[in-house]
């Protein structure tokens, strides 16, 4: 039986179907998922991700990761230090911060594959397009949260389903690599869950504050 990789609720009830895959909803933390018989290999997986060579200097991306970094850079300092965690082959994050005089190394399963990065703890933690690519995701929050000092900020960036209907007319399920779908509920679950405040920034922006 599949339970939620979030909750591990077992009532995930049909929530969407399409030619590709079917998609469940959680009844308790309502994060949609698709099930594990459709997820592409690692290796399938990377040769999408390969795709997407974004350049950091490219001032078009650079403008879409900002809806993300401008309120962030306005909540840290120069003495605060973060993490870019799941950069890509672009990292233009921490390419922003630097240039507002704020230091953050990049992190990357494939691109940025630096374990000790995921030793220390940062004052912020950004994660822009990733939490959508990551079926684990109570056990990837638990890392997460200990990356965190006390006071840290967790940015994720990430489109937000909001109910049936505009998901199956949604673009963003139409990535095979995106396998997990947050809403506003299922953040108000996390924030309790794990003890942080939800900071609700923008259409697909929310900043958790770790108490």
């Amino acid at each position: 039986m599949t339970s939620c990789p979030l909750c591990e609720h077992t009532q995930l009830m049909p929530f969407h179907q399409d030619k590709r895959r079917h998609y469940l909803e959680c009844q308790q933390c309502h994060l949609v998922i698709v099930p594990p018989e459709f997820h592409l290999s690692a290796e399938l997986e990377k040769a999408e991700y390969d795709k997407h060579q974004n350049d950091p200097c490219d001032l078009g991306y650079q403008g879409f990761l900002g809806r993300c970094v401008t309120p962030l850079l306005k909540r840290v300092s120069s003495e605060h230090q973060g993490l870019d965690f799941g950069c890509g082959p672009g990292p233009a994050i921490s390419l922003m911060c630097q240039q507002a005089g704020v230091q953050v190394s990049n992190y990357d399963l494939y691109y940025a594959n630096k374990p000790e990065l995921l030793k220390r703890q940062y004052d912020f933690v950004t994660m822009t397009e990733v939490i959508e690519h990551v079926y684990q995701a109570h056990s990837l929050l638990t890392s997460l949260d200990s990356l965190l000092r006390p006071n840290g900020i967790l940015a994720v960036m990430t489109k937000r389903v909001q109910d049936k209907q505009a998901f199956a007319n949604w673009h963003y399920k139409n990535d095979m690599t995106h396998i997990v779908f947050y809403s506003i509920a299922t953040f108000q679950w996390i924030a309790e869950r794990f003890n942080w405040r939800l900071e609700v920034i923008d259409k697909d922006v929310v900043f958790f504050h770790k108490n």
